[in-house]
């Protein structure tokens, strides 16, 4: 896999266009412009990976658009060592940008073809400090909780009172919530059964399911 001149001028007009959107947390530009987005995609697409715009990968799922990826991720403002649960692997591309934040990151993916894809990506790329699951997102991590942070990557009916619960005190989950459009909520867990939540902007995202495949 080749990253370019080319390809890193690419991603720096993709950073600029995304701070000129609002997106204004220097860790999470500095790990998108750091990341080959490219190599999270279908040599099909290649051509257009540094475009501000999601992308099938297979299964119906689809490579995050940047803007969302850095959104989610400037919400969840990733602190050094944290450990963070993420649902919906995909292409591997979120988990990355967490891991290139300092994250500790634990991964849940249903569908085995994109775990298996995701997993071996990653590996091959040097990033240690990522665990993939191929299990039912909507049952989380029980065995290794609790989180300092949780980020859902596809769009839920409700809040996932599961995932929440593995949340530590004083814990972030950021999560679309939805049926066809989602606003994103950042829900903090301020006690055994506490939870403060904010309502934020309104984004599109492939539903949540429950399972694996």
């Amino acid at each position: 896999m080749i990253d370019s001149y080319r390809h890193k001028g690419l991603r720096k007009k993709l950073v600029e266009s995304l701070l000129e959107k609002g997106i204004t947390n220097d860790n999470v530009l500095k790990a998108i412009g750091t990341l080959p987005r490219h190599f999270f995609m279908d040599l099909a697409f290649e051509e257009k990976a540094y475009q501000d715009a999601p992308f099938p990968i297979g299964k119906n799922q689809t490579i995050s658009q940047p803007y969302t990826v850095a959104y989610q991720s400037a919400l969840l403002d990733i602190q050094k060592r944290e450990k963070v649960l993420e649902i919906g692997t995909g292409s591997g591309y979120q988990a990355a940008i967490l891991s290139l934040l300092g994250a500790r990151v634990y991964t849940i993916e249903r569908h085995e073809s994109l775990y298996r894809s995701s997993k071996s990506l990653l590996e091959s790329l040097g990033f240690t400090n990522i665990n993939f699951f191929w299990k039912d997102g909507y049952k989380g991590l029980p065995e290794y909780a609790p989180f300092d942070k949780i980020l859902v990557t596809a769009g839920a009916t409700s809040i996932p009172d599961k995932l929440i619960h593995q949340l530590k005190i004083g814990g972030i989950c950021v999560v679309p919530i939805g049926d066809k459009d989602q606003q994103m909520y950042k829900i903090t867990r301020i006690g055994e059964n506490e939870f403060e939540q904010n309502i934020y902007e309104t984004f599109r995202f492939v539903p949540f399911l429950s399972g694996k495949e």
